[in-house]
């Protein structure tokens, strides 16, 4: 049985009629009929009744059509992903990224693409959080990469990785001695803070309260390079994502220093329209996702998932030993 007559039939089926399934197929009304005429001597049973207007489906035909309908469902399906595969990727992947997502982490990324997809290729511009989703919805990006993404309904975020959050300070500064920092520590210091308008600012403020630390905030800035440099001449100490400072901390510019008994973090995501990407934006995209462990839908879409920045304590967890020990070094390690 050939899986071309049973996609007639189906049309048949659907449309309820042997004219429309002929012009759907481009074939003669005759030949139609010939076809589901040999299927039911195949079957040795009526599948459709002529007597009505429109033609109507016998029991035995609907049950018919309803396999053959998933087999054809089914071969469409994979016909489509072997074309796929089997076409080259052609065009340009515009992506729209936070200035803290490196240069050399997305160089890396951009490397790989163009191994797989050699007539492919990815144009990263860096903005400012807000551009990046205005690029997005306008179009003009393919995706977009964010701290703290959040979906909406004409954007669809997930999760990429979470980055954790260390105290940095300049290496002359006292807190640069210990090997981890409790977040009292902080109490009184002066601070170099993201701008009022940023998530991450708020969300940083939100676990000071939260840990009873006040801090004297002497300046402000929208990008993580701007604090760097103000923390690098003495100007307060930060709290930033870990692997935005290895560049500095390898040069000794910068000390980085993790959080004692408490975490923190900031979550990337990656935003899109949620029209379908297309092929070579696809890609891109599954190949950021590749070493995220990102949980994926059965037809492989990635699962949005908002993300939130934790803080979580663990202060219960620890004996009254080792407080007591700890106590004695004025709240730093």
């Amino acid at each position: 049985m050939h899986l071309g007559s049973l996609k007639v039939f189906c049309d048949v089926a659907r449309r309820r009629s042997f004219s429309q399934a002929a012009h759907a197929n481009e074939i003669t009304q005759s030949a139609v009929s010939q076809i589901v005429s040999q299927l039911e001597r195949r079957m040795d049973a009526q599948l459709i009744d002529r007597s009505t207007r429109p033609l109507q489906l016998t029991a035995l035909g609907q049950a018919f059509y309803q396999g053959c309908k998933a087999l054809v469902v089914q071969y469409d399906e994979l016909e489509a992903s072997i074309r796929s595969a089997c076409a080259e990727v052609a065009g340009t992947v515009q992506v729209a990224a936070i200035y803290s997502v490196g240069l050399s982490d997305m160089g890396q990324y951009v490397q790989r693409f163009a191994a797989r997809q050699p007539k492919a290729q990815v144009r990263i511009d860096y903005l400012h959080p807000d551009q990046v989703v205005h690029r997005v919805l306008e179009g003009s990006a393919d995706l977009g990469l964010v701290s703290f993404p959040r979906k909406s309904p004409n954007l669809a975020a997930v999760p990429w990785r979470d980055e954790e959050m260390v105290l940095v300070c300049s290496p002359k500064h006292p807190l640069a001695a210990h090997l981890a920092v409790r977040p009292e520590a902080l109490d009184g210091e002066n601070y170099v803070h993201f701008d009022r308008n940023l998530v991450i600012r708020r969300r940083i403020d939100a676990f000071l309260r939260k840990q009873n630390v006040a801090v004297d905030v002497t300046c402000e800035f929208d990008n993580i390079e701007n604090i760097k440099q103000a923390v690098a001449i003495g100007a307060g100490v930060a709290l930033l994502p870990e692997p935005t400072l290895r560049r500095e901390v390898q040069a000794r510019t910068l000390i980085a220093r993790p959080l004692f008994d408490c975490r923190l973090v900031r979550p990337l995501g990656i935003i899109h329209r949620r029209q379908r990407l297309s092929a070579a934006a696809r890609l891109f995209l599954e190949l950021l996702l590749e070493d995220s462990r990102v949980p994926v839908q059965p037809n492989g879409t990635p699962v949005a998932i908002p993300h939130k920045m934790t803080a979580d304590s663990n202060q219960h967890r620890t004996g009254a030993k080792r407080n007591g020990k700890r106590q004695k070094r004025n709240g730093s390690i």
